[in-house]
């Protein structure tokens, strides 16, 4: 079943997940009219391929020229068209930006089917997708609706007093140049009577427009400290969960909305009380409420935008190196890596170009002798994108960094910390005018680590995943100092996303209790058990060479290289102990076999069947582990169909026939079988078919138990010259 078939099953709560994945960026009616096209293709590499990602987007024009050519319906046909123009236009000159789209909507689809999958979500995908946040954003659109009309509402109170004022200053220069003799008429005394009535009724006017100012400003100022600066770290949150594969990101453009309409309304009030000023020139009287309220409301005003506009630049993309673009944060000694910042103030217009300088290890921790600095160029200006509704961005995408070296040519030694525990961080600074008022800008990316071979990202994606999961601090160098322990609710719900976004499926409570105990022991029941980041990632597995993270890691590694089909069908059990694996088998049909990672081969894959003796006895068997130098010469699922093991001098037999509990082999591998025959003609098609043999078959004479001649040594030798494959050795019950 596709996955967009599986998709529309899921129940109304979920469903409404996805709705929110698909927007103009990427409309849904794509993604159900090229549903199967879309899925076949390879999404995640042209996203940091821009040839490839050329080539795709080329491709999904012409899917979508056919199937508006196949759509009867009139107003299908006119809304694709439209669809169609509108991609034109965005992703013509980027492709890659659409790729990525497609991508991060196709895992966090993905991701969504996961949970659907498991009991419960986790405690933190929860709270960032419970309804409390979804009626707080509805309340702050409601809120800043309200002060951006009441704002508009003071524009027009402002022009009413700039007209009264106008009226008044005519009359009385009108007044003031008529004769003297006439000003003890009665008419004269009238008129300069209604002047202090109109006086009066614009002092009126001015202290009331000033005392609206006030509560327009005191309910901005609220705003931005009790909603929109928590929303500010709601979302930088956010970031942090989904750069450790976490749910998808989204919320920029909304929180883009609330600084800008935020940031017009104070600008507005700063152009009224400009214009107040201007009417003092001109008319001003005793106890003029303008001149002794402005300039409070001035440093008010100033004050706000400033502190708006500054907390407003922030880090829009994470440093990442394309190579690894589900790992951000793991930077590499002299790869070239990607960062992007924005401003989410829409500015009605700045003095002069906003240039953003980079800077890495701006303050560094005492102690740390590890330094780097930015081989490339670090200061580049920041422009409008199209896409951006007019806010301003600029994105380094050569950044290299290089480890000082010292006076006597060396580098700096490690610390206590190990190379994958120290944390550094990289700075953004840019300095510009507007509307006479100086800002300073300053951000930085969450920690990153730095690594100098590529051995070392499994640690440094442990160290970026303990830090996430555990602080919302933005920068704590120091963190690995003294970590704090995870819980097992917490850290299970983290391993399960790596699992969605590296192997496209997540774990299933049965998986995630299977892992618990490996980790745990006896401690796997408890959700709240605390997980030390000694245990996690440093300390070896008892008996095993390995930490649990490395184990766990290689895993991954394999599951995304080898085995994503037989992953994606859930015929992998994945994480059984031995002990486990004889109570599933014993009572079921010889042939039975079960999938299983191992437990003592770092990126290993098995299998174990069932047999049963004339005697009654159960017997297990255990192949000896495929590993990704195995698995590079054949797909596992070929191997599964053309296993054979030599046992007792018989001609070679499969023993699998049933994958647990009971489905027939070739049903369930059937469709991942490589059915491709040789394309060279001149030649007889071969097979690398693999081959255990039996630990007994060496010490029982040869004897024709079958219909079939015994295999001979020499008939063995042969067979194994003309495989070109290494014969596997297979022990029983177990050889791990």
């Amino acid at each position: 079943m596709s996955q967009w078939k599986q998709i529309q099953q899921l129940e109304i709560r979920l469903l409404e997940h996805v709705d929110y994945l698909y927007d103009d960026n990427f409309p849904m009616d794509i993604r159900q009219g090229l549903a199967g096209w879309i899925e076949s293709q390879d999404w995640d590499t042209a996203a940091t391929d821009e040839s490839m990602a050329t080539v795709l987007f080329s491709n999904l024009l012409t899917q979508l020229d056919r199937v508006r050519s196949d759509e009867q319906n009139f107003l299908q046909r006119h809304n694709m068209k439209i669809i169609q123009q509108q991609l034109q236009v965005k992703y013509t000159t980027n492709p890659a930006v659409m790729a990525k789209v497609i991508s991060t909507c196709l895992r966090e689809e993905r991701r969504i089917l996961s949970s659907a999958c498991m009991q419960e979500q986790g405690p933190l995908e929860k709270s960032l997708q419970s309804s409390v946040a979804f009626e707080r954003q509805k309340n702050m659109d409601n809120r800043v609706g309200i002060i951006r009309g009441s704002v508009q509402l003071m524009d027009q109170a402002v022009k009413y007093i700039e007209d009264m004022q106008d009226d008044f200053d005519f009359r009385y220069k009108t007044l003031q140049s008529r004769d003297s003799t006439d000003r003890n008429s009665d008419m004269m005394k009238q008129e300069v009577t209604r002047l202090q009535e109109m006086l009066n009724r614009l002092d009126f006017k001015r202290k009331e427009i000033l005392s609206k100012m006030d509560v327009v400003v005191k309910e901005i100022d609220d705003l931005m400290t009790s909603q929109l600066s928590p929303e500010l770290q709601d979302w930088k949150r956010r970031q942090q969960i989904a750069a450790i594969g976490g749910p998808q990101l989204t919320g920029l453009e909304q929180l883009q909305g609330w600084f800008t309409l935020t940031a017009q309304s104070l600008f507005q009030i700063k152009r009224q009380l400009d214009k107040l000023g201007e009417l003092v020139v001109k008319v001003t009287y005793e106890c003029d409420p303008i001149p002794l309220q402005k300039p409070q409301l001035e440093e008010r005003v100033k004050y706000l935008l400033y502190h708006l506009i500054k907390s407003s630049f922030v880090v829009e993309k994470q440093p990442c190196m394309p190579t690894h673009p589900q790992k951000p944060l793991i930077i590499k000694t002299g790869v070239q890596f990607t960062t992007k910042v924005r401003l989410l103030v829409k500015l009605p217009e700045v003095d002069y170009q906003l240039k953003v300088k980079t800077t890495f290890d701006k303050d560094l921790p005492p102690g740390r002798v590890r330094q780097f600095f930015i081989l490339t160029n670090n200061t580049k200006v920041m422009d409008i994108e199209d896409y951006s509704n007019g806010c301003l961005s600029v994105e380094f995408r050569h950044l290299q960094l290089k480890e000082k070296k010292y006076i006597n040519g060396t580098k700096g030694n490690e610390g206590l910390l190990s190379v994958t525990e120290e944390l550094h961080s990289l700075s953004f600074e840019a300095c510009f005018t507007v509307q006479g008022l100086t800002i300073d800008l300053e951000t930085c990316s969450l920690p990153l680590v730095v690594i100098s071979n590529v051995s070392q990202l499994p640690g440094g994606w442990a160290s970026v995943m303990w830090y996430n999961l555990l602080t919302d601090e933005p920068r704590n160098l120091a963190f690995f100092g003294n970590p704090p322990r995870a819980t097992w609710s917490q850290l299970s719900e983290v391993l399960s996303w790596q699992f969605s976004t590296f192997a496209g499926q997540g774990l299933n409570k049965d998986q995630l209790s299977m892992l618990g105990e490996k980790l745990l022991g006896q401690h796997a029941s408890c959700s709240d058990y605390q997980v030390s980041w000694s245990k996690f990632s440093k300390e070896n597995i008892p008996g095993k060479p390995f930490s649990f993270w490395m184990w766990l890691d290689s895993i991954l590694e394999l599951i995304k290289k080898h085995l994503l089909p037989v992953w994606n069908e859930n015929y992998i059990m994945g994480f059984v102990s031995k002990e486990t694996e004889r109570t599933l088998l014993k009572d079921r049909e010889p042939g039975t076999f079960l999938l299983r990672f191992s437990e003592s081969h770092l990126g290993g894959i098995t299998f174990t069947w069932v047999e049963h003796k004339d005697n009654g006895e159960v017997k297990f068997n255990s192949v000896e582990p495929y590993t990704k130098n195995r698995l590079s010469a054949l797909p596992f699922a070929d191997i599964i169909r053309d296993y054979k093991v030599i046992s007792d001098g018989v001609v070679p037999e499969n023993p699998l026939k049933f994958l647990y509990p009971d489905i027939p082999k070739d049903e369930a591998f059937g469709r991942l079988y490589n059915c491709q025959p040789s394309k060279v003609h001149p030649y007889i098609p071969s097979h690398l078919i693999p081959i255990s043999v039996h630990p007994d078959a060496s010490s029982t004479p040869l004897s024709c138990q079958s219909p079939e001649p015994p295999m001979t040594p020499g008939e063995f030798n042969m067979l194994n010259e003309h495989l070109c494959f290494d014969l596997d050795t297979m022990s029983s019950p177990y050889s791990e």
